[in-house]
Formats: C-alpha cells, sequence, structure tokens
C-alpha cells in the first residue's frame, strides 16, 4: 500500500508513520516542521512542504500514485484557537479543502482524518458516543467539525470515502523508545508531569479540585499513541477493502482523573510531584470520556496499552531519553 501522511513529523503523526512502515507499507511524509520534527519520520519519504503549496501537492499526489491519505496537519490548541481563530481556520479548513481538492484531481477517493472529541463541546452525557451532539465551543472544535460535514459533502457528491477518528486524550509514547511527545510549549498533562519529575518543571498545575468526581479533579480518558496508530490502521483496511465513510470516538472507555495520573507518575518514577492548585478553567467538563464501542463492533479494535501505569511509563521512558539527548 502507498500512503500519503500529510503532518507525519509530529506527535501523532510519527507514531504512525513508524507503524505503517513496520506493517510493509510505502510512505511519503509532507510536513512543513512548523511543530514537527525531521528526525521523528524513521521511514518512507520526507518532503518538507506546507499544504498551502497547491503546486507541491499537485506533483507529489500524482494519479496511481497514491491508495490512501492520512491528515495529521492540524493547529490543536484550543486557547490559542480562541485568541487567533483565522490561524485555525486558515491551516484547519481552508488548507484540509486545497488538500480534498488535490485529492479529487488525483483521483485518491480514501482519506484518514484526524478528529477531536472537542467537537462535542460540553458533554450533556458520560461517555461520550457517536451520537452526542456536537457543539464544539472553540474555533479548534469547529474546525474540525467544519472538515467532517464537508467530508459527508465530499462522499455523497465525489465518492470520496473518509475515515473521521475523534481522539479523546492522545498520551503515552512509544513502547520502543524511538518516539514521543516534543510539543513546545508543552500543553498535556502527563508530559508536564514527568516533567516535573525529571527537573524540568518546578510543579504541576492543577486547575481546580472542587469538581464533581472521586477526588475533586477533572477527568479524561487517555489513549496509548499506539492503540491510536492501530485504530487508524484498521480503519484504512476498512477503507480499502470497500467500506463506506464513518465517524469514530476513540478512547479507552474509562478515565482517569488529573490527581491519578500524578498518583501514577510518583509510582512509576518514583519522585515526588510538587503540585500547586490553581482556579478552574473556564470551560473544562468535570468529565470527558468515550464511548468507543462502535470501533470496536465495527473495526475490530481493542485498545492493548489501557493501564495507566504503563502508558505513564512508556511516557517516562522517552522523557528521560530525551534528557539523555539535551
Amino acid at each position: 500500500m502507498n500512503v500519503f501522511v500529510v503532518g507525519g513529523a509530529g506527535y501523532i503523526g510519527s507514531h504512525m508513520v513508524k507503524r505503517l512502515g513496520q506493517l510493509g507499507c510505502a510512505v511519503t511524509t509532507l510536513d512543513n516542521l512548523s511543530s514537527g520534527h525531521r528526525d521523528a519520520v524513521l521511514c518512507g519519504d520526507f518532503i518538507h512542504g506546507d499544504l498551502a503549496n497547491t503546486a507541491l501537492l499537485a506533483r507529489l499526489l500524482q494519479p496511481g500514485r497514491f491508495d490512501a491519505v492520512m491528515h495529521f496537519a492540524s493547529f490543536i490548541q484550543v486557547g490559542e484557537s480562541v485568541q487567533d481563530p483565522a490561524k485555525y481556520y486558515e491551516n484547519n479548513v481552508t488548507n484540509t479543502l486545497l488538500l480534498l481538492d488535490t485529492m479529487r484531481a488525483a483521483g485518491v477517493n480514501r482519506f484518514i482524518f484526524s478528529s477531536t472529541a472537542a467537537t462535542f463541546g460540553e458533554p450533556q452525557y458520560s461517555p461520550i458516543d457517536e451520537q452526542h451532539p456536537q457543539q464544539p465551543i472553540n474555533p479548534y472544535g469547529r474546525s474540525k467539525l467544519m472538515i467532517e460535514q464537508v467530508l459527508e459533502d465530499y462522499d455523497r457528491a465525489y465518492g470520496l470515502k473518509s475515515v473521521c477518528l475523534r481522539y479523546f486524550n492522545a498520551a503515552g509514547a512509544d513502547p520502543d523508545g524511538d518516539l514521543g511527545e516534543r510539543h513546545e510549549p508543552e500543553t498535556h498533562l502527563i508530559p508536564l508531569v514527568l516533567q516535573v519529575a525529571s527537573g524540568r518543571r518546578t510543579h504541576i498545575s492543577v486547575f481546580g479540585r472542587d469538581y464533581d468526581t472521586p477526588d475533586g479533579t477533572c477527568i479524561r480518558d487517555y489513549i496509548h499513541i499506539n492503540d491510536l496508530c492501530e485504530a487508524h490502521w484498521l480503519a484504512l483496511q476498512s477503507l480499502m477493502q470497500g467500506a463506506g465513510s464513518q465517524r469514530y470516538n476513540l478512547g479507552n472507555g474509562q478515565g482517569f482523573s488529573v490527581q491519578a495520573v500524578i498518583d501514577a507518575a510518583q509510582r512509576v518514577t518514583g519522585h515526588k510531584i510538587a503540585v500547586q492548585y490553581a482556579p478552574r478553567r473556564t470551560g473544562d467538563p468535570a468529565r470527558l470520556v468515550a464511548d468507543a464501542t462502535l470501533a470496536r463492533q465495527q473495526l475490530g479494535w481493542t485498545p492493548q496499552f489501557a493501564d495507566l501505569d504503563t502508558l505513564v511509563r512508556h511516557a517516562w521512558a522517552w522523557e528521560r531519553n530525551s534528557q539523555i539527548k539535551l
């Protein structure tokens, strides 16, 4: 299989590129390295370029060259999307439209899209299944929902088949130690906590401890990066076998609180994690947990790394490895 991966130098994309290579696929990665890293692309061909470069896209997406496209090249910071929505609509929406139209011209009609739980907005019930109303409350979530809606229209009008995978909280690192989270700035809880353990940060801030949860801190559904990649692979196989377009929520189906993550980090690392408590952040729901029943039933997907300590252990190995490289 020949797969074109957009954003393959980023956190999720780079793990996917490695997985595709292990499975014997021919992979071509396009990334502008605005947030990705060239050394994270461990196999296949790498093209340094931007989705907005339509001439480059047309040269790469030649008819008959690729069987499918995987799209990871999005801006993902919720707070930034509120402060600078134009940046998000330009990249996440406009540039994705350019990609889809170039695919159409080349006759490539299989597309795997990285969507997000942010399309749902404030949860009306938990766990969240695919039937939950989609009412995003920030430009990031709206930009992803717009593309989901575009893909429905492109399927009806042009026969372009897609699978939208709505991630909850991607976490962890490659168990081999080759890859992990390298966001700048880092905003995800687990790497932030582990940076405290390694001495790169003095403390972790916990926003709110008066939520209606067992320990008063927010609960989130963390999904291991390798389990996420396996869902992408199964989704790609389904499209190659002629399945129709589909939308899936991806999570473990169980939530872990912020305090539980901190406790796990202390167990795994053997280091005390200094905590500073702060007021709740606006828009932070008490619980965000996925109902991934549909992906399990239709794709045959089963998370292999659902245990929190295992997930943290893999991320800790990456954090220590990163410190050695520094």
